[in-house]
């Protein structure tokens, strides 16, 4: 939560966050699988409960003055969120199709409640996960999220990514800034999809975004993008 008060205090114009489901079906926002890298404890976020996870310290791996932050759940994020009207990309994971409509489900359900359906876009690399979020909320904006193929770069043709992302009703592409080149952006701009790109903390990417056209720019520092805009 640290974090993203920080990104309120220094103006950006949203955040973007990933979000898992504990074992009893609660929304956390936490980026990885396990407790390792962040709570220094091998235990999967599935397994856990809500109960269990919110007493994990997961700031103090990052520096001493982080000690005792721990992971959120979504409507404490979302309640942080309430006063203001910045943009909210969810990435949702999971680690298998089988996980997909429970977390789908429990985001929507949280959405609904804090009638963020305007400011909230979900973005997720499981295709299938966006087509489910359209059919429980149609009005809710899904993001295709597409990164680099290094065992079959074909796959990932400025066509198919296109194709792809409107077959699942997407309105938007995010795209690993190595995919980020200028025949893509156009041919999705012309095909109706915004274009978001991640994750830069260059400030060079502000003019060529744009140049390219592209929409928003996700990064790790906005404090230095913003101050180059």
């Amino acid at each position: 939560m640290a974090a993203f008060r920080e990104t309120l205090a220094v103006g950006a114009d949203g955040i973007e966050f990933d979000v898992r489901l504990t074992r009893d079906g609660v929304p956390v926002v936490i980026h990885d699988s396990t407790l390792r890298r962040t709570g220094r404890l091998p235990d999967r976020v599935a397994d856990l409960t809500w109960a269990e996870i919110k007493k994990v310290d997961v700031g103090s791996w990052f520096a001493p003055s982080f000690a005792n932050e721990t992971v959120p759940n979504l409507a404490e994020l979302f309640t942080l969120f309430q006063s203001n009207n910045s943009t909210l990309y969810l990435e949702m994971k999971s680690e298998s199709p089988s996980e997909q409509r429970a977390l789908v489900q429990a985001c929507v359900r949280a959405i609904d409640e804090h009638a963020f359906q305007e400011r909230v876009i979900v973005e997720c690399f499981q295709l299938p996960a966006l087509k489910i979020v359209s059919e429980i909320e149609p009005e809710i904006k899904t993001v295709a999220l597409f990164e680099p193929s290094f065992t079959n770069p074909g796959v990932l043709s400025d066509q198919r990514i296109i194709s792809q992302a409107k077959d699942v009703g997407a309105s938007a592409l995010a795209l690993h800034h190595r995919l980020a080149r200028e025949s893509l952006v156009r041919k999705a701009k012309d095909a109706g999809l915004h274009v978001a790109v991640w994750t830069v903390d260059d400030p060079a990417w502000i003019e060529r975004a744009r140049t390219m056209g592209i929409d928003a720019l996700i990064t790790n520092n906005p404090a230095v993008m913003l101050a180059h805009r």
